[in-house]
């Protein structure tokens, strides 16, 4: 059994501005995604400027904050914001969705595909393997917050949380950032290096993350302005992860048809 230990949220402070972990945990997720995409677009001769990518990493930083931030508010604590709207801005305080982001980041992606006149799917199987990597980071800005700890547990590597009290928990950041971050990023680096049809690497990370995230939520302790949300164990964020797992099979069993069709008109 372990103790959370204490870690200051601050990073450093540069006279009255105070720089947190949790941001500089976003700052080098959109710091190694961006190499990577790069790499991935040398790799496959992909044919984007180095200008277009940075213009890229600009839609989608904007994408995932406001799309993040919002799709909290929305989803998980909307009264408590309608009674404190400037608290809104406070994100170094943590309250992100991924779900929300990930809306954001689409909506983005989409903006930029059509400013570049590029593939929209090209693009979401281009970034798809990358996100795990901020996935990871933004959890290990989770468990420096200490938020988001998981249920009551006596498994041998629980840990105490003295902010959620004497009892020991799931360390459920831990579990999304194996899970979310580092599995999902290597299932899909590998399985995307086999050059699949299009779309279906975007089909992946969807069932992938929607399903791990699925999975994390029986062992994290629901949002407590929420609780359960249904049946009296389902969470917000299973909720939230189901349509991403159902669009995933989709898209992946489309992208599969669709090859087929494809080689089946080349044989005719």
């Amino acid at each position: 059994m372990f103790v959370y230990p204490q870690i200051n949220p601050v990073a450093f402070s540069l006279g009255p501005l105070k720089v947190h972990w949790y941001g500089l945990m976003y700052l080098l997720g959109f710091l190694f995604g961006f190499l990577l995409i790069k790499h991935r677009v040398r790799k496959f001769n992909l044919g984007w400027s180095n200008d277009q990518l940075v213009d890229l990493l600009f839609y989608a930083a904007i994408g995932v904050v406001l799309g993040g931030r919002i799709g909290y508010v929305l989803f998980y604590n909307l009264p408590y914001y309608l009674h404190h709207p400037l608290q809104v801005f406070a994100i170094w305080d943590g309250g992100m969705s991924f779900h929300g982001g990930m809306l954001g980041v689409t909506l983005a992606i989409l903006l930029w595909s059509f400013k570049h006149k590029r593939a929209f799917f090209t693009v979401t199987d281009t970034v798809a393997p990358v996100v795990p990597i901020g996935l990871a980071t933004g959890r290990v800005g989770n468990f420096i917050n200490g938020e988001l700890w998981g249920r009551v547990t006596h498994v041998p590597w629980a840990m105490i949380y003295p902010q959620a009290g004497s009892l020991p928990r799931h360390p459920s950041e831990v579990y999304e950032f194996l899970l979310e971050g580092v599995l999902l990023f290597i299932i899909l680096w590998i399985y995307s290096a086999r050059r699949p049809p299009r779309m279906a690497v975007t089909g992946v990370f969807l069932i992938g993350y929607g399903s791990f995230r699925f999975l994390c939520e029986f062992f994290r302790q629901p949002d407590p302005q929420l609780g359960f949300v249904a049946f009296g164990w389902v969470t917000m964020g299973q909720v939230l992860s189901l349509p991403m797992i159902l669009l995933g099979v989709f898209l992946f069993i489309l992208a599969y048809r669709c090859k087929r069709t494809k080689a089946q008109g080349e044989e005719l």
